[in-house]
């Protein structure tokens, strides 16, 4: 399958996960522990998705004694940029299950949701840019295969469903409409696959500079992926003491999901 194709298939299943995400506590019960354990599955599969895969294609697009440098100088602006963005927006709140919604907490302010949505609005943002970096860089062109963008997309397609979540759970806190949820639900799940767009099509837009472009975005994508998973998704891990053996199951399943994933690629 063409990058493009490829790229194509990816957006449609982030659309549903996401709209999928959004819907979820009409479908199934959201429990406490079905919540955590998709959080450590996830927690592990983004760290590795970012050492295993992305930090190395960065790497090797380099030129150079320093390419190694380069690419951990572009990598911490990442994970700069992922620790501002939850310091000024606190965006992340995962634990939205039937038990947590049962405890009687105040509905959330208009300030609250929005400012929820506005942060996971430019985290994900950032994911789609990581997606069409790594797709862009399938094929000769630039050394990579299509695992590379397999390995982002399933980071991204396994996180996003707990975006929607947060963001669909937040808005019935703040009593709004039934369409306005649903409006913004479905931009919500648009915004991945569009990123994923423009940075594939913007990085074609400045060759002969592509591998310049797609070198410092794999690298800085690689950075808020590490943010993602050590300081946002680990965190709210560790405050919960029960099933510690079942989420650390999860955690390293996700690692080892990536290091196959990696191990294909070889």
């Amino acid at each position: 399958m063409d990058p493009l194709s490829l790229l194509a298939v990816y957006a449609a299943a982030l659309v549903a996960l996401s709209l999928l995400g959004g819907w979820l506590p009409s479908l199934v019960q959201v429990t406490h522990t079905r919540l955590q354990a998709s959080m450590s599955l996830v927690a592990g599969l983004i760290l590795g998705i970012a050492l295993y895969h992305l930090l190395p294609h960065s790497v090797a697009l380099f030129t150079g004694e320093d390419a190694f440098e380069t690419a951990l100088w572009w990598a911490m602006l990442g994970v700069v940029f992922l620790v501002l963005l939850l310091r000024v927006f606190q965006f992340h709140q995962h634990d939205f299950s039937n038990e947590a919604q049962g405890h009687g907490d105040a509905p959330a302010t208009t300030p609250r949701w929005l400012g929820i949505a506005l942060g996971l609005g430019l985290h994900t943002a950032v994911e789609g840019m990581a997606l069409g970096a790594s797709v862009r860089a399938v094929g000769g062109a630039y050394g990579g295969t299509a695992l590379l963008g397999a390995g982002v997309f399933l980071a991204i397609a396994l996180h996003k469903p707990l975006d929607a979540l947060s963001i669909a759970a937040t808005m019935r806190s703040a009593r709004l409409g039934r369409r306005t949820r649903m409006a913004i639900n479905i931009g919500f799940a648009a915004l991945c696959p569009a990123a994923a767009a423009l940075a594939y099509w913007g990085v074609g837009l400045v060759a002969p500079g592509s591998e310049f472009v797609v070198g410092r975005a794999l690298a800085f994508s690689a950075g808020a992926f590490l943010c993602i998973s050590l300081s946002d998704l680990l965190p709210e891990i560790h405050f919960h003491g029960h099933d510690r053996g079942k989420l650390s199951v999860c955690f390293l399943a996700g690692v080892a999901l990536a290091y196959s994933l990696h191990l294909m690629e070889a």
